[in-house]
């Protein structure tokens, strides 16, 4: 898979080192990856939210923190859209970022 931003991954580990580890893992594992729909995201993270609209929510650090991405299956593409601790993630809507 493509993912667009990893500079939004960076930031955010620099911020939060505890997330760089996992981050890491995270990306490395959807670099590789060749998701053609949401059942085989979920087939490789369990406990990942599907939402609408390729929407997916990535618990990191167990559920310490909360990765929002927006998949486009038909382009290989992951967009980053959100990054933050759970208090943060409670305050946005996951479908609107």
């Amino acid at each position: 898979m493509r993912i667009i931003a990893r500079k939004t991954l960076v930031e955010f580990w620099t911020k939060y080192p505890r997330a760089e580890e996992q981050l890491k893992a995270w990306y490395a594992e959807a670099d590789a990856a060749s998701w053609t729909s949401p059942a085989d995201v979920k087939a490789k993270y369990g406990n990942a939210s599907i939402l609408k609209d390729g929407r997916v929510v990535f618990n990191i650090c167990g559920n310490e923190y909360r990765l929002v991405a927006w998949i486009k299956y038909e382009y290989y593409t992951v967009y980053i859209r959100f990054i933050g601790t759970h208090a943060e993630y409670d305050k946005i809507d996951a479908q609107k970022v």
